[in-house]
């Protein structure tokens, strides 16, 4: 059905009594989490009807700002920005739809969901009553909201419910701010259900809840204490559990998390016991495709996502059904009595192979080749050089140790590989690192080259900025008079590619390709044997990091991405080069680990 502008009813989801209803007859929203930014739009509708033949009724999805409007004033909403075609295809495969639009939304995506251009703001403080960034959010809903509320139940279209920020009380307790946002929403036209979702403890319910919307839990075990919390704060709600985490995603340089089957699907049968109401985070996990992957800190140390978001969700990453999705189909048949839909088809892959590596230009003079310079006194961060992921390049003038010198930078975000007349001298990590410079009282070149492994997206460190933010000593003596070239792998085109592959120099590290023919339409695997750490795109599409650290070896390639016969593999490679490239018909996601999450 297409959504019609009449005049908005009251909301299809209401709830009295400790009992939720549709339309007034009790109702359990049996949901799951899809981000249609993590999936291929080719792949959307897909995806929703394995959703459903899984037995739920509801699909949400939070809406990432960034993704939307990544420079100030420049809104997408085509192609895989197609939020709107994404519901309304949700629709169609007989689901409602749950809107989760933040303006935060953590999601284990790169700044939370939060433009970088706003949170590189000098003086700027997020998700509080800080009247620029109410500004600025109120500008963002003025864009969203009027694509959003034509879509609601009232209107005739799938969406039930709209979610209040998310998690706040895990992070602030500003409730003016709360009530803004509430605020904002209503004044903007949201006339469905309205929900906040907060960890079940004390602490996050007292700070994220608001009077007059429904307050719901996340987590991942003990679903019974949740309720009675809930019920003791609440009484006349239903128990909705906005998010089970069924499985949980990766790290760099950890072991791949998993949850059995059967752990899960018991925790599952607990919530929707005697009617409660639960959402799989995820139900399909998806890609965090491009430099989307954020990042975590704990203890000190930075925690960047890897490029899958396959989670262990019940529909993996490629589409497949794996046997939690067919433990929580047979528990949800359990609990509501319906027939299960018919199970979809498989998807056809590609046939294995290994592909021949042809290196290009080396790292140094390719990366030079395809960017312009900044000059400064001093190093700039990246929010300073208006770039928000990537790379960037410093170079100091002439700096002049003696003999054994120590190098240090302060402020380091994330990790700079250091290169002294042109030859790889070491790599230091985020904050402080340091390392012995070797001179003859001779001045050398000094480089850094400085990623952005992601922008942490949960915590108080939210927004925090990238780049070199401090400053490089050589001993005591700062290093002044630095040259920057700005590297926004995400925004490079085929031009930029072809001009960094054909520059002059070679190396053991830089840019290379890889060619394949493909017959007919298939997913593949990448993996990467022999290479270290690096990116790669897919006919001049960024699929992606690599990095031979692991947990994932392999990089999720859906069919949309190959062309029919001729394709092309560009790999900017940080380390050192391999020889071939394979692809691969399953995924290695890395030596399994079984892991619960749950607020204690």
């Amino acid at each position: 059905m297409t959504p019609t502008p009449d005049t908005p009813s009251r909301a299809l989801l209401t709830y009295a009594e400790g009992e939720l209803r549709r339309a007034g007859r009790p109702h359990q929203v049996l949901a799951g989490t899809m981000h249609y930014f993590r999936v291929h739009p080719g792949h959307w509708r897909d995806r929703l009807e394995r959703l459903a033949a899984m037995g739920l009724n509801t699909v949400d999805t939070y809406i990432a700002w960034n993704f939307h409007e990544q420079r100030p004033g420049e809104h997408r909403f085509d192609g895989w920005q197609d939020i709107e075609r994404f519901v309304l295809t949700a629709q169609e495969t007989g689901l409602d739809v749950i809107v989760r639009p933040g303006p935060y939304i953590c999601a284990e995506w790169d700044n939370g969901g939060l433009p970088a251009w706003l949170t590189d703001r000098p003086g700027m403080r997020l998700r509080s009553s800080y009247a620029p960034y109410l500004e600025e959010v109120a500008r963002w809903f003025d864009v969203l909201l009027p694509r959003i509320t034509p879509l609601q139940a009232s209107r005739g279209g799938p969406v039930v419910a709209v979610q209040v920020e998310n998690e706040y009380g895990s992070y602030g307790d500003d409730r003016a701010y709360m009530e803004w946002v509430r605020d904002a929403l209503v004044r903007r036209g949201v006339t469905e259900l309205l929900y906040t979702a907060d960890g079940p403890t004390e602490l996050m319910l007292d700070g994220g809840t608001l009077p007059g919307v429904l307050a719901t839990a996340t987590l991942g075990s003990r679903a019974d204490q949740a309720a009675a919390l809930l019920r003791t704060r609440r009484d006349g709600e239903p128990f909705v559990c906005a998010e089970f985490w069924n499985g949980w995603f990766d790290h760099w340089g950890e072991r791949h998390h998993t949850r059995s089957a059967e752990s899960a699907a018991e925790t599952l049968a607990e919530i929707v016991a005697d009617g409660g109401s639960v959402s799989l985070y995820p139900a399909h996990g998806g890609t965090n495709f491009g430099l989307w992957a954020g990042a975590n800190h704990a203890d000190g140390v930075l925690q960047p996502t890897v490029t899958s978001y396959d989670s262990d969700a019940p529909v993996a990453e490629h589409g497949a059904l794996t046997p939690k999705f067919h433990a929580f189909r047979a528990t949800l048949s359990a609990a509501t009595g319906a027939p299960p839909r018919p199970l979809p088809r498989s998807r056809p892959l590609l046939a294995p192979r290994s592909v021949p590596v042809t290196p290009g230009s080396g790292l140094l003079p390719g990366l030079e080749a395809v960017s312009d310079t900044v000059t400064s006194p001093h190093p700039l961060s990246f929010g300073q050089l208006g770039l928000s992921s990537g790379l960037v390049l410093y170079r100091a003038d002439p700096v002049l140790p003696r003999g054994r010198s120590e190098l240090t930078v302060t402020g380091l975000h994330d990790r700079a590989q250091v290169f002294v007349d042109g030859e790889a001298a070491g790599v230091l990590e985020r904050e402080t690192g340091s390392l012995a410079l070797e001179g003859a009282g001779q001045p050398v070149r000094l480089e850094l080259l400085v990623e952005n492994q992601g922008r942490i997206n949960y915590g108080p460190l939210l927004g925090q900025g990238k780049g070199i933010l401090g400053g490089v000593r050589v001993e005591r003596r700062l290093a002044h008079h630095w040259t920057m070239r700005p590297l926004p792998l995400d925004r490079w085109t085929a031009d930029d590619l072809e001009r960094a592959r054909a520059a002059a120099g070679e190396g053991t590290s830089g840019f290379a390709t890889a060619r394949f023919d493909a017959e007919g339409s298939g997913d593949t695997f990448l993996t990467f044997p022999g290479f270290g750490k690096g990116f790669v795109w897919i006919n001049d599409f960024l699929l992606g990091r690599y990095w031979n650290r692991g947990p994932q070896s392999t990089l999720y390639v859906p069919a949309p991405l190959v062309a029919p016969g001729a394709n092309r593999l560009t790999l900017l490679e940080l380390e050192h080069f391999g020889d071939q490239v394979e692809l691969r018909t399953s995924p290695d996601l890395g030596e399994p680990e079984e892991y619960i999450e749950s607020f204690s």
